[in-house]
């Protein structure tokens, strides 16, 4: 599908710049959790329809990263799907992660610490250079949250590999716009409400196999199922064989409302989406005297920022001073300019 084309489905408010904070809906999945919500308040609605849009998001999110959809898992957050991982980690085990990381790729490993679980921090761009024969596993956002950076993923997963060690990647912020080879890590997880434009509550992890076969799913219930419609009740265990087992009994229309998103930019195509948004980032940075980067989000320091973009309703984030400003399809030069005139007045 031409981006023009898909564009015409999204109505946005002028001047929304946050994505890195959440996605906005095409009209296709507004339309279809509306139905879903309508239809749940008066009781004509089947749970099992909703249910299967988890199963119909899995394969779309399978094929966005281009990974086997029996190695994909879903949950509600990214930490949670961390969770088995940072608990099979042996007692004693090093974990190294970079310094600002967003803390759902942090605090798993943290909470580990009281069991002799070593985590290091160290500057993102000293990742790879950092990875010795003492660490075990490598924890990173490919683009990070607070300023867009995009991780140096080959050089990175090169250096672990040479030492043994098991790389987990949060593509929070990269999936949806950012094309890469999710294989090449052991987990990688993405949370599905902001690039990927679902509702909040919906998350994914591909689990390789090889590291699978190691990891407990403490949080198993009846989705977790080999059936899971024949799980309901009462014994033996009995659950799947593939990475289904670390499922979450889906919020329903959480995956109602992202199943249309998902299957709708695979039609426009990650690789023209990044095109698009980075073309918008850099229009951005070239108006405030920047040079031009290769992230969807980039971070600029204007003095009263938040007041100028509040006046002129214009939604970014403002962290002390700080302006962070994400394009995605549904941003326009027009957005752009509205920020860089409120900045610059």
């Amino acid at each position: 599908m031409e981006l023009e084309q898909a564009q015409k489905l999204w109505q946005p408010q002028p001047g929304w710049l946050n994505t890195a904070s959440y996605g906005l809906p095409p009209d296709p999945a507004w339309e279809a959790l509306q139905d879903a919500l309508a239809a749940w308040r008066m009781g004509r609605g089947s749970w099992e329809s909703w249910g299967a849009e988890t199963d119909r998001c899995r394969r779309a999110f399978a094929r966005l990263v281009a990974v086997p959809v029996a190695d994909v898992a879903v949950g509600a957050t990214v930490s949670q799907l961390l969770a088995p991982v940072a608990a099979a980690l042996p007692t004693g085990a090093r974990v190294l992660v970079p310094e600002v990381e967003f803390t759902s790729n942090l605090f798993p490993w943290l909470v580990q610490v009281e069991r002799g679980v070593e985590v290091r921090t160290v500057a993102l761009e000293e990742l790879a250079a950092s990875v010795d024969a003492d660490t075990d596993l490598v924890a990173f956002s490919l683009v990070q949250s607070a300023d867009g950076t995009i991780a140096a993923y080959d050089e990175i997963v090169t250096a672990a590999r040479a030492h043994g060690a098991l790389v987990a990647v949060d593509a929070t912020q990269a999936c949806g716009w950012l094309p890469f080879d999710a294989t090449r890590a052991d987990v990688v997880v993405a949370g599905g409400y902001k690039w990927l434009m679902g509702p909040r509550g919906t998350a994914y992890a591909y689990l390789a196999p090889e590291l699978r076969d190691r990891l407990r799913p403490d949080a198993a219930g009846w989705y977790a199922g080999r059936d899971p419609h024949a799980s309901y009740y009462g014994p033996p265990l009995r659950l799947a064989d593939d990475a289904r087992r670390f499922d979450l009994s889906p919020a329903w229309f959480s995956w109602v409302g992202a199943a249309p998103a998902l299957e709708l930019l695979l039609e426009i195509g990650v690789a023209q989406v990044r095109a698009y948004d980075v073309a918008l980032a850099n229009r951005f940075l070239a108006g405030l005297g920047q040079p031009p980067g290769d992230s969807a989000i980039v971070t600029v320091e204007v003095p009263g920022a938040q007041e100028k973009l509040e006046r002129a309703g214009v939604r970014a984030a403002v962290r002390a001073g700080r302006v962070r400003a994400a394009f995605h399809l549904y941003s326009t030069t027009e957005d752009v300019d509205l920020a860089l005139d409120a900045l610059t007045s």
